[in-house]
């Protein structure tokens, strides 16, 4: 009888050239792909809720892959979370294990992704935050002007001005971006700025590319009505610059 297995990890994605397998790169699914596979003894190829890109980083993406009912009687979800996590490197952690029935997909079964990112705004450096933060080098964001801007990304739109032009080619750039929300924190010690995404779907360095153009409205350089411009443009070049990859998280999953 086939199972689905689903591993919820976590990874810090600095070490690593984004999460989809690439041939002689190091990346987060090739490490726990290789770690199943000498839990299994045979190849086991795994599907993911959403690709990250190099260097940033997941709380909760969800791995899923066929498994025989034979392969993992008798062993308990509690040991083999510990063999896997003794398997992949100390940047990846296992948290859950769960079954689901034959045919569910970690990509296909997810109704909504959310994404996070982090950004330090401050004549000092961070700390603790720097691998997982933005450092601008600015006293003060207009937040109160992101968040207007923010709420005219909000609903199916087409957000080809948002992603990466060479991947937009040929293929729908289409997105029903559900919620934008930013919010002030201390994390650490350190105060952050973090903007939440969640959306049904993303493009390659849409969430980034938002962040950057958001940021362009907080340092005053444009208004929020200039995010309507850059979604009617269709345009990569219309938008803001690319928001580096360190302070992306990749937060969440909804089934």
């Amino acid at each position: 009888m086939i199972e689905v297995m689903v591993l919820t990890v976590s990874y810090n994605g600095s070490a690593y050239s984004g999460f989809a397998r690439q041939p002689k790169r190091t990346t987060v699914q090739g490490e726990i792909e290789h770690a199943l596979g000498i839990l299994f003894r045979r190849e086991v190829l795994t599907t993911c809720a959403g690709r990250t890109d190099a260097g940033v980083h997941a709380l909760g993406q969800h791995v899923s892959f066929e498994v025989m009912t034979e392969e993992v009687e008798g062993r308990s979800i509690r040991k083999m979370t510990r063999s896997l996590n003794a398997l992949t490197p100390e940047d990846i952690v296992i948290r859950d294990i769960r079954f689901m029935p034959e045919g569910f997909s970690a990509r296909f079964d997810a109704k909504s992704r959310e994404y996070r990112y982090r950004i330090v705004y401050s004549a000092v450096p961070p700390m603790f935050l720097r691998e997982y933060a933005w450092w601008i080098r600015e006293e003060s964001l207009d937040i109160t002007a992101m968040r207007k801007a923010a709420q005219h990304l909000i609903g199916e739109h087409d957000f080809k001005s948002f992603c990466l032009a060479s991947s937009a080619v040929d293929k729908p750039t289409c997105r029903n971006v559900m919620e934008v929300e930013l919010f002030e924190e201390g994390q650490l010690g350190e105060d952050c700025l973090v903007i939440r995404v969640v959306g049904n779907a993303f493009l390659h360095s849409m969430v980034r590319t938002i962040v950057g153009t958001l940021v362009e409205i907080g340092t005053g350089r444009r208004e929020p009505a200039w995010v309507l411009d850059v979604m009617e443009a269709h345009d990569r070049n219309a938008a803001g610059p690319c928001a580096p990859a360190c302070g992306l998280t990749f937060w969440s999953v909804s089934y």
